[in-house]
């Protein structure tokens, strides 16, 4: 009996080790988005943590930090340099200024179509941005989507660049987009993202601009009048984890998170196609007054912003925008 119980004991401590063992590999993966968790953005992250769980046994946890929890996307990204954040999706438009080169995919109406972004990201150009994020402390896994950019506001509705004029539009803290609006005459406001909704409530800005799947998911339509279907520009997002964490992993995690990040961006770009096609239905219904720019309408957008587009060969290289614009 009392050998039995010396047994018992020894057992379940040894069960207690194993299961602390367990609870000890276990990593805990904070990943930080803008938006809210039923967004193309919490698609692509629950995609993201169910892969990489799946792979890994469950070694990893993704924590969930959605619509800003932790600070806009500038802290963000800082927070993945230093290490404090292991992983976000994000837009680009921030990005630029951590690493230029991202920045050409702002360029006004560079992309025809989203499967002709979806190439170029796909392809040599877009995996060569991706490799240069290792110097700025963080791994780029894979392009994300959000599709392509609209304007909304609350003053009028926009047919022409002149109906932009001192209009008070928030942007990202983008010089591409910012280059862009001044040329249109508009009077771009960069803004964090979470300071969006109260300034729109408050009449501090007339509008913003962002493509349908922000618009929809964001419910502007409760703050914002008027929705001008310009289409000026792409929107991608990018999948980035923190350098300091991916150095840390094994080969076989690093694959598990690569993975994760491919198979969120197909989640996320099914998502962005899906409110590309019923978006403007669900902003019409929610009370929004909606017009689309026509091709010629597009092209006096296009024509007086002409002058930034000699700035944007001088930053990027006009060989790397025709690589672009060549792109079939």
């Amino acid at each position: 009996m009392y050998f039995d119980r010396i047994r018992e004991t020894a057992l379940i401590a040894a069960m207690a080790t194993m299961a602390g063992g367990v609870a000890a590999a276990q990593t805990e993966v904070k990943i930080g988005y803008a938006l809210a968790p039923d967004s193309h953005y919490g698609v692509a992250a629950r995609k993201w943590q169910d892969v990489v769980e799946a792979e890994t046994d469950g070694r990893f946890t993704f924590r969930h930090f959605p619509s800003s929890a932790l600070g806009g996307e500038r802290e963000v990204i800082e927070g993945l340099q230093i290490g404090t954040i292991e992983a976000t999706i994000v837009s680009t438009g921030t990005l630029s200024n951590f690493v230029p080169e991202t920045g050409v995919t702002d360029i006004p109406f560079l992309f025809r179509s989203l499967d002709h972004a979806r190439h170029v990201l796909d392809g040599p150009v877009g995996q060569e941005i991706l490799a240069r994020f290792d110097d700025a402390g963080m791994v780029a896994l894979a392009w994300g989507e959000q599709g392509f950019r609209h304007i909304t506001n609350n003053r009028n509705p926009i047919n022409t660049p002149e109906d932009l004029a001192g209009m008070k539009l928030r942007t990202m803290e983008n010089p591409v987009h910012l280059s862009a609006f001044n040329a249109l005459g508009a009077a771009p406001t960069p803004m964090a993202w979470p300071e969006v909704i109260g300034a729109l409530q408050q009449g501090t800005i007339d509008g913003q601009e962002n493509p349908l799947s922000v618009i929809v998911s964001a419910k502007l339509y409760e703050v914002q009048k008027y929705l001008t279907l310009s289409g000026h520009v792409y929107s991608p997002a990018m999948l980035l984890v923190s350098k300091p964490f991916w150095d840390g992993l094994s080969d076989e995690d690093k694959a598990a998170f690569g993975k994760g990040a491919k198979e969120a961006v197909v989640a996320m770009r099914a998502y962005v196609d899906n409110v590309e096609s019923s978006g403007v239905a669900t902003l019409r219904e929610r009370g929004m007054e909606v017009n689309a720019l026509s091709e010629e309408q597009k092209e006096a957008f296009r024509a007086s912003i002409e002058s930034a587009y000699e700035d944007y060969y001088k930053t990027y290289g006009k060989d790397l925008i025709d690589r672009i614009s060549e792109t079939r």
